[in-house]
């Protein structure tokens, strides 16, 4: 699919089969969303069986395709047809929102999260919501989006009990950091093995991240996790130097906390 109007108006008049599924289940419609061909998702919309609500081997519908790649015009004009649902889940659990909101287009979260029945707390298959996938990802646009919806609880927790702070601490996104601290979410959080965001930010070593969770009233530089270890254990553990001289200047630190840790933390950017 090309985005040729003419040649796709041409091939639909000579019959067409214009519901063909490629290698990977998508349809004519599906291919043209996903590439952002906005004429011909047009004319494919207005012809005679069109499924709008086709999906892939993977479960995306048109619309998440376009979600996904920033199309906003094509979703625009996706949402706009009947039969289209908004809040369509892939076999993973996502929407086209979480979607959208992984990869940064602003845009399009604007527009879905102004739509009827979209979710903004959906959550996919292990439990992670579109602030979630965001903040993991350092979007830091469209996380600031999400926060003014007043229905989203940046504190919530996915199955592993990682909230946003944890994903963007545990990936190093200092500005998601500030702005969630702004917002007023719990810097003490804890994921289902204990450990604070200090504690993911001192093991991966990202030294403003620490700085900035330190500078944060509240925030125990010698918080244990379940396995009895600390941020400083982490960092010591994991050979992070620049953070263990960050915690060891810190006033009140327990200097004589330090031990291995037996398992790398497993914090990572979500992946669709």
């Amino acid at each position: 699919m090309r985005g040729q109007e003419a040649t796709a108006k041409k091939a639909i008049a000579e019959g067409a089969n214009v519901q063909l599924l490629s290698e990977v289940n998508r349809t004519p419609l599906s291919w043209a969303a996903f590439k952002g061909h906005e004429a011909v998702v047009k004319l494919l919309l207005a012809t005679d069986g069109v499924d709008p609500e086709s999906r892939t081997s993977g479960g995306e519908t048109p619309l998440s395709l376009a979600a996904w790649n920033g199309h906003d015009e094509v979703v625009k004009l996706l949402l706009t047809t009947k039969e289209v649902k908004p809040d369509s889940k892939t076999s993973r659990g996502e929407t086209p929102l979480s979607l959208a909101a992984y990869r940064g287009h602003e845009e399009v979260v604007k527009r879905l999260l102004a739509t009827d029945g979209v979710d903004p707390s959906s959550r996919n298959f292990t439990g992670e919501t579109p602030l979630s996938v965001a903040a993991g990802n350092g979007q830091e646009g469209v996380v600031k989006l999400l926060l003014e919806q007043e229905s989203i609880d940046p504190n919530t927790k996915n199955l592993r009990g990682e909230t946003p702070l944890c994903w963007a601490a545990g990936n190093g996104h200092e500005a998601v950091v500030k702005l969630l601290i702004m917002n007023k979410v719990d810097p003490e959080c804890r994921d289902a093995d204990g450990r604070t965001p200090l504690s993911l930010a001192a093991g991966r070593g990202f030294t403003e991240v620490v700085k900035l969770l330190l500078a944060v009233i509240g925030v125990n530089p010698d918080s244990k996790d379940l396995e009895g270890m600390t941020p400083l254990s982490w960092a010591t553990g994991e050979e992070q130097q620049e953070v263990i001289e960050i915690l060891l200047a810190t006033e009140g630190i327990n200097k004589d906390a330090v031990k291995r840790p037996r398992l790398r933390l497993r914090i990572r950017a979500p992946s669709f």
